[in-house]
């Protein structure tokens, strides 16, 4: 089955064809640095996440960029009420960015360009808008004609009237029409600039992505993608001025990811109804905000649930009690299904639904239904050792897109493990011992702490309780 990919552009689903065979040139607009990420901006990263590592897995070659946007209105006015420099605020927030990240388990980008590091290229364009005709200087100030535009309101499906009834525009005499957009900011006292032939000043929001997409990947763009909020204006605008600076189609394909909703608004640091992912992870593994947040198609909004949430984690103890009691069993298989078929059939279909505009839900119902078919030959001893092999091999492929089977809680799993291991082996030296009441003793602690303890043929065995 051919890769397809829904294409805001086009609103429909298209077949996936990279400009060059077995590469992708993919732009993500990423984040303004003023505060700590929340939990909307870990549904962003974890679908993209998600996108370049089946894309990886399918073969392809991923120059994956994503931006910082390091200085604007916010990050100034932030810096200034704070007492710090603006390139020092955005900084220390990048710097919380990737540790959060990481704690998510996000792979790093190929590259993370900053507005602020990208001068000489944003400069560079707009004096060719300026050259064009397609942009021009007043006071100090570059704006984009917007009457230069070519199929303005495409990729959002509006009319220009529309658009300009719908965005809040402040007045300002210094554009020719009201929807004209800035590509340059003349500075105002004390704040930062950069040099340029037309004054100091510093970059308009949308000019960054193109000077940055341009420099990094080239003049069109396989795959651009970013939440849903961007189509208008950011993206249209980014058409507009790429389109015309460089003669050439900007993007072949447009993703953007639904939004994280709470209370039927989107989830924003403006609307004050954030929690941000360093808090989530004091009540949550990574594994649950992955599952939780990638058990939707990216397309579609998701509601903050914490009664979702709590279910999510549940589920995912389940899949991890299958994936550890198989590990468990390796080379202690005694029947003679080997699970090739199973196997076989799990990754047709995984494959079938991430292909299908990499729809992590349905392949996710795969990788649990797997689990559940593992659980009963596991319960009717049918796994041969080749059998475990083959569906941990299926689970584990499954994982290097979802990234959801490692176990995380405030203990290290090894230590936690070798710890009830030793509780475990002290139990069976009580029963021995005949010292039912010390055996029970420890049996029942473990069991407050959540672990059941099942004794077997094999031994005892233990799993964390759901």
């Amino acid at each position: 089955m051919a890769l397809t990919i829904y294409n805001t552009a086009t609103r429909r689903k298209e077949e996936f064809k990279p400009i060059t065979p077995g590469k992708i040139g993919m732009y993500v607009c990423g984040v303004t640095v003023y505060d700590d990420a929340h939990l909307g901006h870990a549904r962003w990263a974890l679908t993209f996440d998600a996108i370049v590592r089946y894309l990886r897995y399918r073969g392809f070659d991923v120059n994956h960029v994503t931006n910082f946007t390091d200085v604007d209105d916010k990050i100034i006015a932030r810096a200034e009420e704070l007492g710090w420099k603006p390139l020092d605020l955005s900084k220390r927030y990048i710097e919380k960015f990737f540790e959060d990240m990481d704690c998510l388990r996000v792979k790093r980008a190929t590259c993370y360009p900053k507005a602020s590091e990208t001068i000489p290229e944003i400069v560079e364009m707009i004096q060719k808008l300026v050259d064009k005709g397609c942009a021009y200087v007043s006071g100090g100030d570059v704006n984009f004609d917007i009457t230069k535009a070519k199929d303005y309101g495409s990729l959002s499906g509006q009319s220009p009237d529309q658009m300009l009834a719908g965005a809040r525009i402040e007045v300002d005499e210094k554009k020719r029409n009201p929807a004209d957009f800035a590509l340059w900011k003349a500075a105002k006292p004390g704040e930062i600039s950069w040099e340029s032939p037309w004054g100091n000043g510093r970059p308009g929001w949308h000019i960054e992505c193109s000077a940055m997409s341009l420099k990094h990947i080239g003049p069109t763009v396989d795959i651009h993608g970013g939440g849903s909020e961007l189509t208008f204006p950011h993206h249209e605008n980014e058409i507009q001025q790429s389109e015309a600076a460089n003669g050439q189609k900007f993007v072949n394909y447009w993703i953007h990811n639904g939004l994280l909703m709470v209370n039927e608004e989107k989830m924003s640091k403006s609307l004050k109804n954030f929690f941000t992912i360093k808090d989530m992870l004091k009540e949550y593994d990574p594994s649950t905000l992955r599952f939780f947040l990638l058990n939707t198609h990216y397309r579609q909004p998701l509601n903050y649930d914490l009664d979702v949430l709590n279910e999510s984690r549940k589920s995912l103890e389940r899949l991890h009690n299958t994936y550890y009691e198989l590990i468990e069993l390796k080379g202690k298989g005694h029947g003679a299904e080997d699970a090739k078929g199973l196997s076989k059939k799990a990754l047709e279909e995984f494959e079938q639904k991430m292909d299908d505009d990499f729809n992590t839900r349905d392949a996710l119902a795969v990788m649990f239904s797997l689990a559940r078919e593992a659980n009963r030959l596991m319960a009717e001893k049918k796994l041969s050792n080749e059998g475990i092999e083959n569906i941990l091999d299926i689970m584990e492929d499954f994982d290097s897109v979802f990234d959801i089977l490692k176990r995380e809680t405030a203990w290290d799993d090894e230590l936690q493990s070798g710890l009830i291991e030793l509780a475990l082996q002290m139990r069976e030296q009580a029963r021995k011992k005949k010292d039912f009441e010390m055996a029970d003793k420890i049996r029942d602690e473990l069991n407050r702490l959540g672990i059941e303890i099942q004794d077997s043929a094999d031994g005892p065995k233990w799993k964390i309780k759901q």
